[in-house]
């Protein structure tokens, strides 16, 4: 997939990959739009920190992934 409206790879960012194991890594959602959602589609972890919950996304690939363009706009439409 070429760079686009729907899919852009960075290379020669400093954190590039900043998740490993994704062989097409898309830097579109480079910061998750979902982020802010306590049901998002990917498979954050929740911690405890200084009395409050903490949604911890370094595992998760799901906005880095091509394929989920769509069902990220979709669930952002929903919201």
């Amino acid at each position: 997939m070429t760079n686009s409206y729907r899919f852009f790879e960075n290379k020669e960012c400093q954190y590039y990959p900043c998740h490993k194991g994704v062989e097409e890594f898309n830097c579109l959602f480079c910061y998750c739009p979902l982020y802010h959602l306590k049901d998002c589609p990917g498979k954050p972890e929740y911690v405890e920190y200084g009395g409050s919950t903490i949604k911890v996304c370094t595992g998760c690939t799901f906005p880095h992934n091509p394929n989920n363009y769509d069902k990220i706009i979709e669930y952002l439409s929903r919201k």
